[in-house]
């Protein structure tokens, strides 16, 4: 069999990769360009670094050290076109709040958003939140106004509030069926609303432990395949061993089996996951074949980025990876 020709893969949320956390107000241009070849080397030719929910002061901290690594950064000029923010205006209730601190979530803010967008050198392109918070669908007239790509996470929107806010522009679930407690009402939960909205694309983290891998077929199935994209959600324990971890300012157990939680909690704490292996699993797993899987992962992770990428006149180059007969991507040129 030829060598699978493809563009590279696009990861719309990373929180930190190969021992580097992406959160870490100490990050630097090194300490960036080895996480971004480590990512390469997974075909990743290009990312959204995430910042997760913090402190209105601990968040325009942890911008301003990730942007300055990224200006001064010998691989962020091709691979970083902008940024995710993932809260902090999400739901803080137990099972919504996953390892986000409720203590410093706080409704949307559109002032705080611009204010976090005015000191960086590049844009932030996704924001993610619950649409039930008071004057989220505003917030997302607002955020669509300025080109911001826009997701629901770690949130109980019912089936009017997801409505009401694909309205004003939302077109994204972010990790659909995480951020989400155990105990869902029978029908009227926010998983079906958001799989029954036909305007949202869905992304899935496929690494067999935030969704198991029937339920993941189930939900591509439902929300359909070129309406559903791959990410990773990964932290700095992906590509990296075992062992305990310091994640945006929380401890991290890399286990043995390959998750990452918060020691003494039963609730996940991203993962160690790589693009590539979620590519490896979705097919393994019987969800798509070779071309469909990593096109999930990488051309309907760019066509999310449409609005914002056309709105600030950035053109993102996907480069090439070639894939052998065992799917392990050829590092990006």
């Amino acid at each position: 069999m030829k060598p699978l020709h493809t563009d590279g893969l696009f990861d719309l949320q990373v929180n930190g990769y190969a021992g580097v956390d992406f959160n870490d107000p100490a990050i630097d241009a090194a300490a960036l360009d080895h996480a971004l070849q480590a990512m390469r080397h997974a075909g990743v030719t290009g990312c959204l670094p995430t910042i997760i929910t913090a402190h209105r002061h601990e968040l325009a901290e942890r911008f301003a050290a990730l942007d300055a690594a990224v200006r001064g950064s010998r691989l962020a000029a091709a691979m970083v076109p902008g940024y995710h923010l993932e809260g902090p205006f999400l739901n803080p209730a137990d099972g919504y709040r996953g390892c986000h601190p409720a203590a410093a979530m706080t409704d949307p803010d559109i002032a705080l958003v611009d204010s976090l967008d005015a000191a960086l050198s590049r844009p932030i392109l996704l924001v993610t939140f619950a649409p039930e918070r008071a004057g989220a669908t505003a917030f997302a007239q607002a955020l669509a106004a300025r080109g911001k790509a826009m997701a629901i996470a770690h949130s109980a929107a019912n089936f009017d509030e997801v409505s009401a806010v694909a309205d004003a522009g939302v077109s994204l679930s972010t990790h659909l069926g995480n951020g989400l407690p155990q105990m869902l009402p029978k029908l009227a939960n926010t998983l079906l609303a958001q799989l029954a909205e036909p305007r949202l694309a869905a992304c899935f983290i496929a690494d067999g432990h935030h969704i198991p891998p029937p339920a993941l077929a189930a939900l591509v199935a439902l929300k359909g395949v070129d309406r559903s994209i791959l990410v990773t959600d990964a932290v700095l324990a992906a590509a990296a061993p075992p062992g305990r971890y310091r994640f945006a300012g929380m401890d991290v157990e890399h286990t043995a089996a390959g998750a990452v939680v918060q020691p003494g909690a039963s609730n996940l704490a991203g993962s160690a996951l790589t693009l590539d292996q979620a590519v490896r699993n979705v097919v393994a797993w019987g969800i798509a074949d070779p071309a469909t899987a990593i096109a999930m992962a990488s051309r309907h992770a760019r066509a999310a980025l449409a609005r914002p990428l056309a709105h600030h006149a950035i053109t993102l180059s996907p480069g090439r990876v070639a894939w052998n007969d065992a799917l392990e991507p050829s590092p990006a040129a």
